[in-house]
């Protein structure tokens, strides 16, 4: 689905008086016009704690995805085929599997749900899905797409390197066309999330290459 062109919000995601800390504001909202202008401006909500004031996050070592950066061992390739990955079939399930309370460090709440269910309606959030050979779903990503830019939001496995899989999936999709430069934002550098050939950036390198990144087309299956 094409993106729903939105309008301006009324709030100012300017970096000029960050702090020099990863959480940079409290507050807000989640319309889908705050979001996405807070994707652009290189920040993404996160609850404060369980039940708490929405926190808003720009880490001063961001992990960044470049296409070409991506580390598929010879065992992961070879799982990866066992999955057949789809996109955009299971938004909300994806998000219910990401969000489960069991999870250690959930964070995704009702309204993280709901807010992004609605991104997703408007043709900004986006799934990958991996499914097993009966179609179950096994694991799966989503995030939201702006040009060359796909924000990760959460992943989840019920399967062995599900969630690879899916990943790789996702870079072999916004790869595809060859236009550049895209980025797949993780948030956190993590050493799984190294593994894969996840870099942490500074912020402030971050921030000078996300506008050409944002003006990147959008890959073809969203455009």
């Amino acid at each position: 689905m094409t993106p729903v062109p939105l309008g301006p919000t009324r709030w100012d995601f300017s970096p000029d008086e960050w702090p020099d800390d990863d959480f940079v504001g409290i507050g807000a909202d989640l319309e889908p016009t705050t979001l996405v202008h807070a994707y652009r401006s290189a920040l993404f909500p996160m609850p404060t704690e369980p039940g708490g004031p929405m926190g808003w996050w720009s880490p001063l070592e961001r992990g960044v995805l470049r296409p070409d950066d991506l580390r598929v061992s010879r065992s992961l390739r070879k799982s990866a085929r066992r999955f057949t990955i789809t996109v955009d079939t299971a938004f909300a399930e994806v998000v219910e599997a990401c969000a489960d309370p069991r999870r250690e460090g959930g964070w995704i709440d009702d309204a993280i749900a709901s807010a992004y269910g609605r991104l997703h309606e408007l043709g900004w959030a986006h799934s990958i899905e991996a499914r097993t050979a009966d179609g179950a779903l096994a694991g799966g990503l989503y995030g939201v797409a702006i040009g060359g830019l796909f924000a990760g939001e959460s992943m989840f496995h019920r399967v062995t390197d599900a969630s690879k899989a899916a990943l790789v999936g996702l870079v072999e999709l916004i790869a595809a066309d060859g236009a550049g430069p895209r980025l797949i934002d993780t948030q956190w550098r993590t050493d799984h999330l190294a593994s894969l050939g996840v870099q942490a950036w500074s912020r402030d390198a971050y921030l000078a290459v996300l506008p050409q990144v944002l003006d990147t087309p959008l890959p073809a299956p969203w455009r």
